[in-house]
């Protein structure tokens, strides 16, 4: 029987697309906060040794995955320079590929709308 993801699992799924393009981009990891809507999701660093605060957004499509929250967002901002980090935003859209008003399954194909691993600036408003 077909089994549909619960939004922790899309969630999981995303940060695991968003994990294999962090270590391919060498970055370490510090930490990993995989419970959803609990921010940021990595905790990393480059080989400088500059810290970063990730923040993964999976949502379902045909909602827009790059959206985010500008004033939670000001907030978070404040939050990573307190603390010395860049903040990375990855917004990635998972679908049926079948029709996009379906779930996604458990271990079956499914669409990806991801544009990479964004920098946001931390000047604030």
């Amino acid at each position: 029987m077909r089994k549909p993801l619960t939004d922790q699992e899309l969630h999981n799924l995303a940060m695991n697309h968003v994990g294999k393009e962090l270590e391919e981009r060498g970055f370490e990891f510090i930490a990993v906060n995989s419970t959803l809507k609990k921010h940021p999701q990595f905790v990393c660093v480059d080989k400088n040794q500059q810290r970063f605060f990730v923040i993964v957004k999976a949502v379902k499509l045909p909602a827009n995955p790059h959206n985010y929250d500008v004033v939670w967002m000001e907030t978070f901002k404040k939050h990573a320079k307190d603390n010395d980090a860049i903040v990375l935003f990855a917004g990635l859209g998972l679908g049926n590929p079948d029709d996009e008003s379906l779930p996604i399954y458990l271990d079956e194909d499914y669409l990806l709308e991801y544009n990479g691993i964004q920098v946001i600036e931390t000047p604030l408003n």
